[in-house]
């Protein structure tokens, strides 16, 4: 039996919380637990590429803008991943054009996260 080595931690507010995104990604489910992530708020931005705007069922990826406002909160999952499987989140956010940056989730967790460049 091979064991998996998660040693990253990873919170989504959006696609990578649904399981066939995981299944697609990672070629698994994720493990992970409600979190949030306190002084952000949301946004939308649009989605130019239509196949992958048909694919979500949307026009517009959510997006995460730092307010600095403690009573603006983003509610997501914190999932457990290995560092090669943040790469291929890193692949999976590249046509969103996010970025990728370590957060104090409100649990005090830190983990990663992606917004707009």
């Amino acid at each position: 039996m091979t064991s998996i080595h998660l040693s990253e931690q990873l919170f989504s507010y959006g696609t990578l919380q649904m399981e066939e995104v995981q299944v697609s990604t990672f070629g698994r489910l994720l493990e992970g637990r409600a979190d949030s992530l306190p002084g952000y708020t949301t946004s939308f931005v649009p989605i130019a590429d239509a196949a992958v705007a048909a694919a979500l069922g949307s026009t517009h990826y959510q997006n995460i803008c730092f307010t600095g406002n403690e009573t603006d909160v983003i509610r997501g999952m914190v999932f457990s991943v290995t560092k090669e499987e943040l790469e291929l989140a890193d692949d999976y956010e590249i046509d969103a054009d996010y970025r990728r940056i370590v957060v104090q989730l409100g649990s005090g967790t830190n983990a990663w996260v992606y917004l707009r460049k």
